[in-house]
């Protein structure tokens, strides 16, 4: 359980998350002309920026960290989420962003009030670097586990042994650890975190079902591992397979929990999925609801990635199909 200190110090840091958002023009117009422009483009929402105008930018994806429920906080960098997920005993990380912005996932963690020796697990949502790449320096620091799938354990393996490629910093390596599989359950003290196998964007993304509260009330919560479809034909059967598993599993989940604040190939009809949200969230008042519960806008983004999923499956079956001359 958090001191009072600590819960003090998580409100200020989560007025001064909304404060920075609400400041965004007037940083652009004072950005230096070596960082470029330290806002959204026209056009942009502000967690699309991240990922667009500024995803190059390493001060500006420093967002401070935030409280979003009693459970869980917001201590990942712009581009790439990072959620933690407190217990009884001991703390849960969901992803590790990738080098530059390591150090500042294990400063966010000390800024809304925990130790990062205390993580015990990390559980991957799936084995692309800017997801994995601060696994290595994080476990060396905590001791933790850390665990994805079989499918992309072998990602994970195949990058390091080719971990020159792109000219992307690699991190620390590390070796395979922790192999879930689906209908696993993680505990740690009270909390238990359900594991599903959900491919598409990759073979092995998984989804981690746990519990969130707000000021005590429990929300059904998911962390989607596969932002959308990738690998042709065959990843794009498998993720419509996915969506149409969690339109059938998951049609009553109030909490979804994404991956990236802005989802490329189906944007959140919000304009973001962390950082719009948690605008609102800075300025909500008591008995209003919170928002990031959002069953109906869940279900909404569910119908637009099963349609573009079956148009994405079309369009790559047409490109395999042999030219007539």
């Amino acid at each position: 359980m958090m001191r009072r200190s600590h819960v003090l110090s998580a409100l200020i840091l989560l007025g001064a998350s909304a404060a920075a958002f609400a400041q965004a023009p007037s940083l652009a117009a004072r950005a230096s002309a070596t960082q470029g422009a330290a806002g959204p483009a026209p056009g942009e929402t502000l967690s699309q920026s991240y990922r667009g105008s500024q995803s190059s930018n390493w001060e500006y994806q420093k967002v401070a960290p935030f409280k979003v429920f009693d459970n869980l906080y917001y201590v990942g960098p712009g581009s790439v989420s990072v959620w933690l997920l407190t217990t009884t005993d001991g703390l849960i990380l969901f992803d590790t962003a990738q080098e530059p912005l390591v150090d500042h996932v294990v400063d966010s963690i000390r800024k809304v009030g925990f130790d990062p020796k205390n993580i015990r697990y990390i559980l991957l949502s799936h084995g692309h670097l800017d997801h994995f790449g601060g696994a290595g320096k994080i476990k060396a620091l905590s001791g933790a586990r850390v665990g994805v799938l079989e499918e992309d354990w072998k990602l994970i393996e195949a990058f390091y042994m080719n971990k020159g490629r792109g000219n992307r910093d690699p991190g620390v390596p590390f070796s395979r650890d922790l192999v879930l599989k689906e209908g696993d359950t993680v505990t740690l003290g009270k909390t238990q975190i359900k594991v599903y196998h959900h491919p598409g964007h990759t073979a092995g993304s998984p989804s981690y079902e746990f519990t969130v509260y707000d000021n005590g009330r429990p929300h059904r919560a998911l962390l989607f591992g596969g932002p959308g479809q990738r690998n042709g034909v065959e990843g794009g059967t498998q993720f419509l397979n996915t969506i149409r598993r969690l339109k059938k599993e998951f049609a009553d989940l109030e909490v979804p929990i994404h991956v990236h604040s802005w989802l490329t190939t189906y944007p959140d009809p919000r304009g973001g999925t962390v950082f719009e949200p948690a605008q609102k969230l800075a300025q909500r008042k008591p008995g209003e609801p919170h928002p990031f519960v959002i069953n109906a806008e869940w279900r909404r983004w569910l119908d637009v990635a099963e349609a573009g999923t079956i148009k994405y499956i079309e369009q790559e079956k047409a490109k395999a199909k042999p030219q007539s001359n």
